[in-house]
């Protein structure tokens, strides 16, 4: 007896290639550092108004830039962060 080999080729059909979907563009990025930079800018600010001696009060830690300007950066940066999250180009067409 003899046997038959019979060979079959596998045809593989590619798909159709996929968008990538990707949830942030460019612009989300940019207010995404911007908020990071005001972060960081209010954080910095806060720092320092101490005395080095510590018998001495310094009222430096009261001043305008710790109590009111320090702060407001802070808010102003983590609302700047969330509208980056949030924000979504309109649909082009």
């Amino acid at each position: 007896m003899s046997a038959k080999v019979v060979k079959t080729e596998k045809v593989i059909e590619k798909e159709p290639s996929k968008k990538v979907y990707m949830p942030f563009k460019k612009m989300n990025y940019i207010l995404f550092f911007i908020g990071l930079a005001l972060l960081i800018l209010g954080y910095v600010l806060m720092i320092g108004g101490g005395s080095t001696d510590p018998d001495v009060f310094s009222e430096k830690m009261y001043d305008f830039q710790r109590l009111t300007l320090s702060p407001l950066l802070i808010v102003i940066g983590f609302v700047v962060e969330i509208f980056a999250i949030m924000w979504r180009p309109k649909d082009e067409k």
